[in-house]
């Protein structure tokens, strides 16, 4: 769309990361993206995700005319909503049947990541899933040197974001009622973990 932001990785990804989403996901349900961004996942997944119904939130409210540019002609894309993701999230307790987050946690304070799970866990019926997208630190697993670069690279422009450690973000999952069911390595280094409420 002529005129609005648009992010390289977000182009990239959309499409290895719709494939899993595709084989992950059930035909439909009601979804919430955390940190929709420009809104580019948004409208390629809502579009071949028909009988879901996405709902995108953002925690920078400057985003939103974008987003809402981006998915106003999808009938399955409900409004885009601020929200961060620490404060209580704009969604009945067990009405959703997924959360989607891509590259967040790593530009993020340490504590969105216990505000995604705890909102995800809360928000989430039972049986329903968490997809989680970006680059992470694995234990025993060597970290390729491009992430090596982009950790040292966030962590100079701001000291509370850098890569984050799998076994942490699972401690923290674990304690919101969300169990790792599945690891996917992506392109470019990253992974797509799927995590499921046990609640």
């Amino acid at each position: 769309m002529p005129g609005l932001m648009t992010s390289p990785a977000a182009e990239r990804n959309k499409g290895p990361i719709l494939a899993e989403l595709l084989r992950l996901m059930p035909t439909r349900g009601r979804l919430l993206e955390v940190a929709a961004g420009t809104g580019q996942h948004a409208a390629h997944f809502a579009a071949a995700l028909p009988a879901w119904t996405w709902q995108p939130t953002e925690p920078d409210a400057a985003m939103l005319p974008a987003i809402a540019a981006r998915t106003g002609g999808l009938p399955n894309v409900l409004p885009p909503l601020a929200l961060d993701v620490r404060a209580p999230w704009p969604v009945a307790p067990a009405s959703l049947d997924g959360v989607y987050c891509a590259n967040m946690l790593h530009i993020a304070p340490w504590d969105c990541c216990a505000g995604l799970m705890n909102g995800a866990g809360t928000a989430l019926r039972p049986g329903g899933r968490l997809v989680v997208y970006g680059p992470f630190v694995v234990d025993g697993e060597p970290l390729a040197a491009s992430n090596v670069a982009f950790d040292e690279d966030l962590r100079r422009r701001d000291p509370a974001w850098g890569l984050r450690a799998l076994a942490q973000v699972q401690a923290v999952a674990e304690a919101a009622g969300l169990a790792l069911v599945e690891r996917t390595a992506m392109p470019a280094n990253n992974l797509l973990l799927a995590f499921d409420c046990r609640a």
